[in-house]
């Protein structure tokens, strides 16, 4: 008998499994790996949700490699979960009903840049570093920036966002076409390199944020955009963190063309001098960065300076020198790893909700009362151009009382992004760990509706299964 073993997910039986193991290992050879270190690699996860490791790993390297693993497992009816980087942080790469791991990070060619169309063609397993290297010298880069260096399947898969959302938006708006395999093994095609179409149904956006539930993305088409020809980054410490907020709302309100902004409150500024030998006022901070020509850029950074002033602003610095913005930024990006350091031996668990920007600052304020009524450690850091802000909350795992309370301030944090329009997550996705929130935010008929196409493209749920739907 087949044994249960969460959310009505069963694990294949022990001769399917040994029949599919012996099939790829006939296949792949020594690109399929069982050994328990490699598999517990492939499980990692970088929050509170437990590892569960799958059974084996293939090392893909073409595109015929994932259509043969996926037609080897649909056979035997064994789950396959898609592997990018590992740096999701809901439970996505989990394989709570075992199965075989397929890791793309050998797919990392670039197939194809259109420079005079500002796209290019590439495979999943490249990550945002290394395709703005390659684009450096033709004068063109990939915006979208969540801070790890992702691969951009995944970060296609998980629908990711980052510091530049605000001016360039997320992956939905960034992806022009994929080619997905689908249960069967054959290739879907989604679309074309022409910038819109109204040719039947926007299969590239089901696929976006699917999580690898519905397929596996082989092929990427994706859009650029020319590097800006000045950039400035700048920092502006408020005395609140309502008029932090507030001085965001209104610039993007009166359409000052931001391309980064973020908050970080004091407990974060705190955190990110420690870790990264700063001397920043540990009081809320936004982090800018403006792009344009050199007058455009003075010019928002001018108009900025005035709306913080109104708001509460203190000093604010802006530069184009290059080494002192990656310091700035590369602190923003290490916020995560700040927290960490902040209480050695404590779990971190990094949640996030996104609300509409005119409820931000009553979001985060309440958020920041939360923390202080139930006695938590909790940095608070945002995208907040977009209404997206995250928390990365402190836990003695072995203190049942805190852990407690760190799930009441999860809880209340989702309701109450909810409750003011907005979204149990922002950027990170389901997985695992939001399922739960999913039917209160869009209720049980958009639910039916997801359990519909998951059970039309993926008939036997084979992909990913256990994330995003509720079963």
């Amino acid at each position: 008998m087949a044994t249960t073993i969460s959310s009505n997910l069963t694990r294949p039986e022990p001769q399917a499994l040994k029949g599919a193991i012996d099939a790829l290992a006939a296949r792949f050879g020594n690109r399929l790996i069982t050994s328990q270190a490699v598999r517990e690699q492939h499980a990692h996860t970088t929050t509170w949700l437990p590892p569960q490791p799958p059974d084996a790993v293939v090392m893909a390297q073409e595109t015929a490699d994932i259509q043969d693993v996926v037609r080897i497992c649909a056979k035997y009816r064994v789950p396959v979960i898609a592997f990018g980087t590992g740096t999701s942080l809901e439970g996505q790469v989990n394989a709570p009903a075992g199965g075989i791991c397929i890791d793309l990070r050998d797919m990392n060619r670039v197939l194809a840049v259109h420079a005079e169309d500002l796209d290019c063609v590439i495979e999943p397993g490249v990550t945002r570093k290394a395709l703005n290297e390659h684009l450096r010298d033709q004068g063109l880069f990939f915006p979208i920036d969540p801070g790890a260096d992702a691969s951009l399947g995944g970060m296609t898969a998980t629908r990711a966002s980052g510091t530049n959302a605000v001016r360039y938006g997320t992956m939905r708006e960034n992806v022009l076409a994929l080619k997905v395999v689908r249960g069967d093994g054959e290739i879907i095609t989604t679309g074309t390199r022409a910038k819109k179409s109204s040719a039947g149904y926007d299969l590239t956006h089901l696929f976006i944020g699917a999580e690898g539930t519905l397929g596996i993305i082989s092929e990427l088409t994706i859009r650029l955009r020319g590097i800006p020809e000045t950039i400035a980054a700048a920092a502006c410490s408020f005395e609140t963190v309502r008029g932090a907020c507030q001085a965001t709302i209104l610039a993007i309100q009166t359409g000052i063309p931001v391309a980064r902004i973020e908050l970080l409150n004091a407990a974060q500024v705190k955190a990110c001098n420690a870790y990264s030998k700063l001397s920043l006022p540990e009081t809320p901070l936004l982090l800018l960065e403006f792009h344009g020509s050199e007058i455009e850029v003075a010019e928002q950074s001018k108009n900025f300076k005035e709306i913080a002033a109104d708001c509460g602003g203190g000093d604010f610095t802006w530069t184009t020198r290059p080494e002192d913005r990656t310091k700035l930024w590369q602190a923003r990006h290490d916020a995560y790893w700040s927290v960490k350091a902040l209480r050695p031996g404590s779990g971190v668990v990094a949640t996030d909700v996104c609300v509409p920007i005119s409820r931000l600052a009553d979001c985060v304020t309440e958020t920041e009362e939360d923390l202080k009524r139930l006695n938590l450690i909790s940095p608070i850091v945002g995208h907040v151009g977009d209404g997206n802000f995250h928390c990365s909350l402190l836990c003695d795992v072995d203190d049942a009382d805190e852990m407690a309370r760190g799930e009441e301030f999860m809880h209340r944090l989702v309701e109450r992004a909810q409750a003011m329009g907005g979204t149990c997550t922002g950027e990170h996705g389901i997985g695992q760990g939001k399922q739960k929130y999913l039917e209160a935010e869009l209720g049980p008929e958009a639910l039916d509706a997801m359990r519909a196409l998951k059970k039309a493209l993926d008939p036997q749920n084979i992909f990913n299964p256990g994330k995003i739907v509720p079963a």
